[in-house]
């Protein structure tokens, strides 16, 4: 029999906020994106993005630690410390043998690899840093957390691009629902605002260059021309619901569906078929054992690009077929900014918070959609509404699809009387 997973505790670390404070600025429809700060971009066609601004380390971990670590690694910490904490986990307490953690990054240490490879051509190869190498790895994040809270069941970073943190919460679950760990730590983190970095998706022609940044992440408008680079971590820690229920966990939602499939078509364009993504919102959902109907929000991927968000809708259409017109659709990366690797775990937490808090959040500065795109985007003002399953999107290059289903909890021990 399967096992229930729940969401005992949630860490962020985002362009509008962190912890709790995080989603009030989601309901409020709080717009992350400004001119970048961490280098000088007058040379630069990019000149915007999504900055966790305001960050210190030290109120999450030692300042010898911290320097050790690359910042998509003190995201990931940091996120981590926050959701343990949220979760009431007494680590000293739990069966570190059936304890995991799977966090990923998409890019990993880019900040470490730029820093260390100018010293390098500067000053030579004697002066870089003895922590180079721990400190660039993309599993580095997932290790250190593992390290932290005795994690020693598995311990898996994944890497697939922008589906990097969905991937991390599905097979988090799968690890729980099958009997092999009780507890996970799941997500992902991603600090890209590098000069390396955009110059490069700059290159890809993928990022916005619009210096207005009102108009530049806006998933489903028509003037959308590309998306804008975010960064932070997303953390969950997920449970078997029994092993929650003895320790009186507080829960804040179920994962009850995973679908990830493989577009096998190109290595940075969606196909245009669809088919790939479509696949894993029905897999999700047949995971869920729930019907297309039963679903009222859709997280989506929508990451303002002309292909992306033609593309998921038309996926959208086929999974959901008449039905597609009565969902409540939004994509959040308006007010975040892309934050890749990190985007499906804070997108998921979003979900889950969606589902709690009987609220729909907006897709901000939405002016006119697409002619080509006839759902329902809900553009600039979120809704309250009390619903029961929500579903993320994560789709990244090289094809990688997932989709993730979330339940509202309800806790039936109390129509029994328990």
């Amino acid at each position: 029999m399967k096992r229930r997973v729940v969401v005992t505790g949630m860490g962020v670390v985002s362009p509008i906020g962190r912890g709790e404070n995080f989603w009030e600025n989601v309901k409020k429809g709080t717009n992350g994106i400004d001119f970048i700060e961490s280098f000088d971009t007058s040379d630069f066609s990019v000149k915007i993005a999504a900055e966790v601004k305001d960050f210190d380390p030290k109120d999450y971990m030692e300042k010898k630690e911290a320097k050790r670590m690359d910042r998509y690694s003190q995201f990931a910490l940091a996120a981590a410390d926050i959701a343990v904490k949220d979760s009431g986990l007494n680590i000293e307490d739990l069966d570190s043998d059936r304890f995991g953690c799977i966090v990923g990054s998409a890019v990993g240490g880019i900040h470490t690899i730029e820093q260390e490879h100018a010293k390098l051509l500067s000053r030579g190869p004697g002066r870089v840093s003895t922590f180079f190498i721990p400190m660039m790895l993309s599993n580095m994040a997932s290790g250190l957390i593992a390290i932290k809270y005795k994690a020693k069941a598995v311990n898996i970073s994944t890497v697939t691009a922008c589906a990097t943190g969905a991937n991390a919460i599905g097979e988090s679950y799968k690890r729980i629902q099958e009997g092999t760990c009780d507890l996970m730590i799941a997500g992902g983190s991603e600090a890209a605002i590098t000069p390396c970095s955009i110059a490069g998706f700059t290159a890809l022609t993928t990022l916005s260059t619009t210096t207005d940044i009102n108009r530049a992440s806006i998933p489903f408008d028509k003037d959308r021309h590309g998306f804008v680079m975010g960064e932070g971590a997303g953390v969950m820690i997920l449970e078997d619901y029994e092993h929650a229920v003895k320790r009186g966990a507080k829960i804040y939602g179920e994962i009850v569906g995973y679908g990830a499939t493989c577009d096998a078509y190109h290595m940075t364009s969606p196909d245009p078929s669809s088919e790939g993504s479509s696949k894993a919102m029905a897999s999700a959902i047949e995971d869920a054992g729930i019907k297309p109907k039963d679903v009222t929000y859709i997280n989506a991927h929508g990451t303002s690009t002309l292909y992306n968000d033609k593309f998921e809708t038309q996926a959208i259409k086929k999974i959901f077929k008449e039905e597609a017109k009565d969902l409540y659709i939004s994509s959040t990366k308006s007010m975040t900014g892309h934050l890749l690797g990190a985007a499906g775990a804070v997108e998921a937490i979003i979900c889950i918070k969606a589902l709690e808090d009987s609220f729909i959040p907006a897709t901000i500065n939405h002016k006119e959609t697409d002619p080509e795109l006839d759902l329902n985007y809900l553009p600039n003002v979120g809704i309250e509404k009390e619903f029961d399953y929500a579903l993320s999107n994560a789709f990244g290059f090289g094809g990688h699809n997932s989709s993730l289903v979330f339940k509202k909890y309800k806790d039936s021990r109390k129509k029994n009387g328990l």
